[in-house]
């Protein structure tokens, strides 16, 4: 068995509940231990709030599973060799039964396995300042029917050039209460969006319409942070973890989580924190949107069955 969808996940999703698919690389590439795990509670606790179920993501001993038990959640967390899948890799990940925290590709390719239709995450990968460098995030919003909560492209990379690799892609790029992009620990870049939402029930219609109109990919529903840093601020910090970078000769796949790292150093933890914060937001707005979604279904199905009855 490849991909495995926990039992509390497959009940809820059979009985009408509104679920929420949640990432695993912010356990075990995010955050240092404890503060990783701590978070990856934090963030379950969250969805639940706001009245949805959390389904974390993640892989172990080859299995992508849905719905991780705390137990398995702690087991990522723990793992010093837990490495981190995407599309690309998961099937080797799988064949050698590894363990691994699930990225927004392989997060959504487990989300639309198991028939969950909205996603929370922080920031999405995109076009980095490398040419040919793009995240494999891109390709799958554009594969898989899933509405996406991010609070836009993580900081370190190209914003227009990701903007316009979506529109290329056919992607839904929806602004919630914003005509602009978010731009993650930054709340807003100059990006003009083609469209805006202002209720959790406008973005549920979003991803209804586009089902409706029988097209494949995601709603990207791009979230600002209540309260970031300033843009000026996140330059410098930027040009100063970018030198880091090279000097140390850092490439590919490892680029992202050290210019985190390092942003989180050289910024004395204000980057860190806006992250913290954001994560929290979308995954509140995720569960609201959620909710709206398992209730517009279940108000259109009383309203077949009664027009069925007249």
């Amino acid at each position: 068995m490849s991909l495995r969808i926990a039992q509390p996940v497959l009940h809820a999703l059979s009985t009408g509940r509104a679920v929420v698919a949640l990432e695993s690389t912010v356990v075990t590439h995010g955050l240092p231990r404890p503060r990783n795990l701590a978070l990856a509670r934090r963030l379950e606790a969250a969805v639940r709030e706001a009245g949805a179920m959390p389904a974390t993501v993640g892989v172990l001993d080859g299995v992508v599973e849905v719905g991780l038990t705390d137990d398995a959640i702690v087991r990522l967390a723990e793992d010093d060799h837990a490495d981190k899948a995407s599309l690309w890799n998961l099937p080797a990940l799988a064949a050698r039964r590894a363990n691994a925290g699930t990225t927004v590709a392989a997060t959504l390719y487990a989300a639309a396995r198991a028939g969950i239709r909205v996603f929370a995450t922080g920031g999405i990968g995109g076009v980095h300042d490398r040419p040919f460098d793009e995240s494999a995030d891109l390709p799958a919003l554009a594969r898989y029917p899933v509405l996406t909560v991010c609070s836009g492209p993580k900081s370190i990379l190209d914003a227009a050039g990701t903007l316009e690799r979506l529109e290329t892609y056919g992607v839904s790029v929806v602004g919630y209460r914003s005509d602009r992009l978010a731009g993650f620990v930054v709340p807003l870049t100059d990006l003009p969006l083609p469209a805006r939402v202002d209720t959790p029930a406008e973005a549920a219609a979003v991803l209804d319409a586009r089902r409706d109109l029988g097209m494949d990919g995601a709603v990207v529903l791009s979230n600002p942070v209540s309260e970031g840093v300033s843009p000026q601020r996140f330059e410098a910090w930027l040009d100063e973890a970018r030198r880091g970078l090279a000097a140390e000769g850092v490439r590919g796949r490892d680029t992202t989580p050290y210019l985190l790292a390092r942003l989180a150093e050289v910024s004395g933890g204000a980057t860190l924190e806006a992250n913290l914060r954001l994560l929290e937001e979308n995954a509140r707005l995720a569960a609201a949107v959620a909710r709206d979604l398992t209730e517009g279904a279940a108000s259109g199905a009383l309203g077949v069955a009664a027009g069925g009855a007249r």
